[in-house]
């Protein structure tokens, strides 16, 4: 079984202003050949389909027709992430066409699509997981199988309405870990009924422990954590995950003698995003992931690079220098430009932009005053909290109590909510 591994393409995303949607729609048209080309048998995108939850008009119309045009070499799974909208994205998720699954509910963690073999007809289960937000599942998930998972948290003791059901932690790994007991338990069944082995594949949106992140993913943190373990995904074969932009492995913890469901350590990989959306990514080769799940459930994984629009760099030197030969090869690339001269060169913008007509930032920064402190770069993946804990210090001259830490959590929190009902 040959499956394509795909995720974050941020439909509607831009770069520092640019508009992306021409390069979004160039890297579609390759992943519609390379699903011909290479006899794919099945995609799946885990998650961060739309760059926000209210997609524009252009990327909703981009994602429609891909879908389309995918599904007609062979069937597609898609699962919201942690920007997109799970109900916007799942709206009408049963009128789709004959080969197009969008998996955006809580309640079917644990119900796979059943996909076909076409070599010799056995069935592959994927178990499709939408974004997993501890505050809005850590209920519908808690079902009182997780016992020895609990841990402290805001809701220490806490149980379900009408209920003896203690509610999970509040983090990710609790409601992760639910999701995947509940995927065990169905693919046990299924196995038990069958008599056979069923191979079987997990998509899931998350930061797992040992994955490197990058500047352009949105902070998921709930109750001061964002992560999980690797451990938990356990009992199937390969684990398509979404929410890191870099392509990679992830290093399963050795247990050699351990096996659940019959099944050694699973293979966990990162497809990334299929285009750079930040500096930070600017050394990243994006791919999609073309995954061969063997009969027994061993898997091969070969990268498959994608299209490159134009690429990333960073330029650093006098204006003199850099409107010289040092500025030669970037012209054609997208640039961070850090202009270096004693005293800001006059006109410094228009000039910069002349030389490097894709430019996108434009910084003074003399090298003889390096030694002076610069305000720390904000992006995307910092958290919130810490950015507003720094400026409440740089405001009063002294670190906020943990009383007004206190408040500028919930605050943080209470805004997490409104984008979530958004």
């Amino acid at each position: 079984m040959r499956i394509l591994h795909t995720s974050d393409w941020h439909l509607g995303r831009t770069l520092h202003g640019v508009d992306l949607l021409t390069h979004q729609a160039a890297y579609l048209d390759h992943l519609v050949e390379v699903v011909r080309a290479e006899a794919v048998d099945a995609v799946v995108v885990a998650g961060d389909v739309y760059d926000r939850a209210v997609p524009p008009v252009e990327a909703v119309t981009m994602l429609g027709e891909a879908l389309t045009r995918i599904s007609e070499h062979a069937p597609v799974v898609v699962t919201p992430g942690n920007h997109d909208s799970a109900i916007r994205l799942g709206f009408g998720a049963s009128l789709m066409r004959d080969g197009v699954h969008l998996r955006a509910r809580v309640a079917d963690v644990g119900r796979p699509v059943e996909l076909v073999d076409p070599t010799d007809g056995a069935p592959v289960l994927v178990y499709a997981l939408p974004y997993l937000d501890p505050d809005a599942v850590r209920r519908e998930l808690a079902d009182g199988d997780g016992a020895q998972d609990r841990a402290a948290d805001d809701d220490r003791g806490a149980l379900l309405p009408g209920s003896s059901v203690p509610l999970l932690p509040r983090s990710h790994e609790a409601v992760m870990s639910a999701a995947m007991r509940r995927v065990r338990r169905d693919l046990g069944s299924r196995q038990a009924a069958s008599g056979t082995r069923l191979r079987s594949v997990v998509m899931a949106h998350a930061f797992v422990v040992g994955g490197q992140a990058s500047d352009s993913e949105r902070d998921i943190r709930v109750g001061g954590v964002d992560s999980v373990r690797a451990g938990v995904f356990e009992g199937v074969d390969y684990v398509a995950l979404g929410h890191l932009h870099g392509r990679q492995r992830l290093t399963f913890p050795a247990r050699p003698d351990a096996q659940i469901l019959g099944r050694p350590t699973p293979e966990l990989h990162y497809s990334g995003s299929p285009l750079a959306y930040s500096f930070s990514e600017k050394n990243h080769r994006k791919a999609s992931l073309l995954v061969a799940l063997g009969p027994d459930g061993d898997v091969t994984v070969d990268a498959v690079e994608a299209p490159v629009p134009r690429r990333l760099a960073e330029v650093e030197g006098t204006l003199e220098d850099l409107l010289g030969p040092a500025g030669e090869p970037h012209l054609d690339h997208w640039v961070r430009v850090v202009v270096t001269d004693h005293a800001r060169p006059a006109d410094l913008y228009a000039r910069v932009k002349d030389r490097f007509a894709h430019a996108l930032t434009v910084e003074h920064r003399p090298a003889d005053r390096a030694e002076r402190r610069h305000a720390a770069v904000v992006t995307s993946a910092s958290d919130p909290r810490q950015v507003a804990a720094e400026f409440v210090e740089h405001v009063t001259g002294a670190a906020p109590t943990p009383e007004e830490l206190d408040v500028l959590r919930r605050a943080y929190e209470h805004v997490l909510a409104g984008e979530r009902s958004a």
